[in-house]
C-alpha cells in the first residue's frame, strides 16, 4: 500500500492541508474533510500516477484504506483489449 499510500498523502497534503501524519489506512474520507467531488480528483489522481483505468461504476469508499483496496485491485486487474 506504501506507493498508493504516499501518492494519497502528497495529494492531500497539497490540496487540502492535511498533515500527512493523519493520512492512514483506517482514516475514514468523512472525517478528513474529503467530499465525493475530492474523492473523484483524487482517483484521477491516482489513476495517473499509477497508470490504471478506472471504470465508471466505482465502489465509494468509506477510509483511505478502502480506496487503495480499490485501486490496487484495478492495478492487479488484467487489461481490456
Amino acid at each position: 500500500m506504501n506507493d498508493e499510500l504516499e501518492i494519497v498523502r502528497e495529494f492531500l497534503k497539497e490540496r487540502l492541508s492535511i498533515d500527512p501524519a493523519r493520512i492512514v489506512s483506517e482514516a475514514k474520507l468523512e472525517e478528513l474533510d474529503i467530499d465525493s467531488l475530492m474523492l473523484l480528483e483524487l482517483f484521477f489522481e491516482l489513476e495517473e500516477k499509477l497508470d490504471v483505468n478506472l471504470s465508471q461504476d466505482l465502489p465509494t469508499p468509506k477510509t483511505i484504506g478502502q480506496m487503495i483496496e480499490i485501486v490496487r485491485g484495478l492495478k492487479n486487474a488484467p487489461r481490456a483489449g
